[in-house]
């Protein structure tokens, strides 16, 4: 099945904004209308946009501006960082094709990342051997390290936040998905979307990334708006543009997340449009923290009423494996 970007629709999905501040620190009447919100917003669309979080914006461009210095480098020095999907460092154009994960056919994605991830080695040799490798940090850009070293403990900070949120969302304890990342093997990609005089005019059913649903628990997106940018996809209104605010972070759920609620909650399914026809120099940068689980979590649907479907229960790792291994180009 190939998909085509005359699919989109237009005006904005209806994503709800939720400041984080009432919920932290406000009366009962407060954190109950954020529990609501969150709730009916992840049931409709799988997104929130999120406020009041901390993070300061200065490091987010900082990031930005030290990225871009690398990915305007050079391919031959580009490639002394190459890493296959799912490791760490540099991948290049055409290495990964995300809606493979879906059934999606498309042509590979019109982007280069760089890639980290956990950042701490596991006490089981056979975990480490497979989920933990060294961060390859680019001698090219050396503050890019302390950087993004510096927005993923904000990061973690912000997802044990959310993940209590979303356990009292479901009415369970608020440590009932936080007990589970003791350790975890957290994503990192800086994502870039050059125009087409770095990619090429685009293929039929290209795009900068195809339509797909993430793989973990919660991923929490930094973005810059764009005509060739971010699309949601809902049952009710087809593709549309994701709502952008840039004091925002927009955060979704994915497919284990999707299963653990035993469907509740909607994975949501989005793509990054291509280079836009009336401005094909446009040029972005996302910052993509994906929340995953201590490796040998067992994801259990929760029986209803709170869950709709009882799946069969899944190892995290082994789910997350299989999905980085369909997503790779051959």
């Amino acid at each position: 099945m190939r998909t085509s970007v005359s699919e989109a629709r237009t005006g904005a999905v209806p994503v709800p904004t939720i400041d984080l501040r009432p919920w932290l620190s406000g009366g009962p009447q407060a954190r109950a209308d954020v529990v609501r919100t969150v709730d009916e917003a992840l049931q409709a669309a799988g997104f929130l946009l999120v406020t009041g979080h901390g993070v300061d914006p200065a490091l987010r461009s900082g990031i930005r501006t030290a990225a871009r210095a690398f990915f305007t480098l050079p391919e031959d020095v580009k490639r002394r960082y190459a890493a296959q999907v799912g490791g760490r460092g540099w991948l290049g154009p055409g290495a990964e094709a995300n809606a493979y994960a879906e059934g999606t056919e498309t042509p590979p994605d019109l982007k280069e990342s760089l890639t980290f991830a956990t950042h701490e080695p596991f006490d089981d040799p056979v975990v480490n051997a497979e989920w933990y490798a060294p961060n390859v940090w680019p001698a090219e850009v050396p503050e890019l390290r302390g950087l993004c070293e510096e927005y993923l403990a904000r990061m973690a900070e912000l997802e044990n936040r959310l993940l209590r949120l979303l356990g009292e969302a479901l009415g369970l304890e608020p440590d009932f998905f936080t007990r589970h990342m003791g350790h975890p093997t957290y994503g990192f990609n800086i994502n870039w979307y050059p125009g087409t005089d770095v990619v090429g005019a685009p293929e039929p059913g290209q795009f900068r990334i195809g339509p797909h649903t993430d793989f973990g628990t919660v991923t929490i997106l930094d973005r810059q708006a764009g005509k060739g940018g971010l699309q949601v996809f809902t049952v009710e209104g087809g593709w549309q543009d994701a709502p952008y605010d840039p004091d925002a972070f927009t955060v979704n759920i994915g497919d284990l997340m999707a299963r653990w609620t035993g469907d509740r909650w909607r994975s949501g399914r989005h793509r990054v449009l291509p280079p836009p026809a009336d401005a094909p120099a446009e040029e972005l940068m996302s910052l993509v923290y994906f929340g995953e689980c201590t490796p040998g979590t067992l994801v259990e649907s929760v029986p209803s009423p709170v869950g709709r479907v009882a799946y069969e229960p899944v190892d995290s790792h082994t789910y997350l494996r299989a999905k980085l291994d369909a997503i790779t180009v051959d």
